[in-house]
């Protein structure tokens, strides 16, 4: 059952409010859906702060089942946007699972997963993990984790992990980590009806809602997981498992979430979604700060029921610049939750053709696509001119200073090439074909599985 959040009543809008170069937003009673995890923070703070009534817009926020629900009532009108996976979007566009034009202008977070493994799993990867003075090196490398897995498929036991949607982060982010440790996370082939993920596989990898990962794993349904916050830490407040590496050391400022909405809806109330962009800016730009100096005021928001609803000792472990592995080993991660800082609330189009190539890296894209088509999705789905224009007019109204936006007038959307990822392997988004080229797992090329 959802729980639903209204804008107070008795809240007014008065013209002075609603700067004259962006205009009055065509629909101000609007619902948007979300999923109880951390990264939905810039929706609750904008709500909580005000800053979409100060755009003239009167919000609901409702919590959703799952990913699937969230997207389908996005795509049926029921919602007018959400906090989504930032594969979604593109998924949707490119028609793997529900075929819709969804948009977004609004990259919500950098970060924010991690892999947790159970006691039992964790027992056997200890020994095999570097130590330095009697604590684990990190990042820990699914090296330590292939052992055990041959050990399983020896005795005809699959090994089984949980991620939170196909084409979420977390399914592309675990695959990277176990393929970089020479374990295969198994091969989509929509192009054969099948849809499982599990052709090949090493690792058997299935979805599992965020909240409910914890009590999976303690089930033994599944091994370990790859989800976002609290969920990893609740498992080690609950002693029942071991995060053992987060996507911060996957691929360092990896992008998380997006804020999507329908092409048919941004279209008819294009003043409505620049608004809606202005208050979740601000909203990302006061979670980040000061040097994260709002965020026990954030956590203590996102602890309630009709947010996350986790405890709050739970939630400030990893938004408050700390990440726990094992009961005790709590080390400083300040960017383990980013919502501004490094332009991570810009839609970069080399962000979207990454989880293109992983689309097609693990057969959820079955054919070859030359490099035009990769791009020409990307700026199909991902907005920045929508973006540019809400910064824009932030910039304008005193909100906002032009140094903390990428500099619109030259920006391609396209990031420098990126070194930081587990396995060393470089990513330029200009080039995704030959970005598949390097990779000893995955499809590339012409294969198929």
């Amino acid at each position: 059952m959802s729980i639903a959040l209204s804008l107070a009543v008795g809240s007014t809008i008065t013209p002075s409010s609603i700067a004259a170069d962006v205009g009055w937003p065509e629909k101000e009673e609007l619902k948007f859906g979300f999923i109880k995890l951390t990264d939905m923070a810039p929706l609750a703070i904008a709500y909580e702060k005000g800053y979409f009534e100060d755009e003239g817009l009167y919000v609901t926020l409702e919590a959703q089942a799952n990913w699937k629900v969230l997207l389908d009532r996005v795509i049926d009108g029921q919602l007018d946007g959400a906090h989504m996976l930032a594969g979604q979007p593109l998924g949707a566009t490119i028609g793997f699972g529900t075929k819709a034009d969804i948009i977004t202008a609004f990259s919500m977070d950098l970060n924010g997963n991690a892999i947790t493994v159970s006691n039992d799993i964790w027992k056997q990867m200890k020994p095999l993990v570097p130590h330095e003075n009697g604590k684990p090196v990190h990042p820990i490398k699914a090296d330590a984790l292939k052992p055990i897995v041959e050990k399983y498929q020896a005795q005809g036991k699959p090994f089984n992990m949980g991620m939170v949607f196909p084409v979420s982060t977390h399914n592309y982010e675990l695959r990277y980590w176990l393929a970089a440790g020479g374990i295969h996370p198994g091969y989509y082939a929509p192009h054969k009806g099948d849809i499982t993920g599990q052709l090949q596989a090493d690792a058997l990898l299935s979805v599992t809602p965020p909240p409910q990962m914890p009590a999976t794993m303690e089930a033994g349904t599944i091994y370990g997981y790859c989800v976002g916050e609290p969920w990893n830490q609740q498992a080690v407040f609950k002693g029942i498992g071991v995060p053992v590496v987060t996507d911060y050391e996957i691929w360092k400022n990896n992008p998380e979430k997006v804020f999507g909405v329908s092409k048919g809806w941004a279209d008819k109330y294009p003043n409505t979604h620049i608004r809606v962009v202005k208050a979740m800016i601000r909203a990302a730009m006061w979670l980040d700060e000061n040097n994260n100096k709002n965020r026990s005021e954030a956590v203590k928001i996102l602890a309630k029921s009709q947010y996350v609803g986790a405890d709050y000792e739970v939630i400030a472990n990893s938004m408050t610049g700390t990440f726990e592995y094992e009961k005790g080993d709590t080390r400083d991660v300040p960017d383990f939750n980013v919502f501004f800082r490094y332009n991570a609330t810009y839609p970069y189009y080399s962000d979207a053709i990454w989880y293109l190539t992983q689309m097609r890296r693990w057969g959820q894209i079955s054919d070859a696509k030359s490099d035009d088509w990769y791009k020409d999705i990307a700026k199909k789905v991902y907005r920045p001119d929508i973006y540019a224009q809400a910064a824009k007019a932030l910039i304008a109204e005193g909100k906002a200073k032009a140094s903390e936006f990428p500099e619109f007038t030259n920006e391609s959307g396209f990031k420098p090439a990126q070194t930081h990822f587990i396995d060393n392997i470089v990513y330029d988004g200009s080039k995704p074909n030959a970005y598949l080229e390097q990779f000893k797992i995955g499809l590339k090329g012409s294969q198929q599985p």
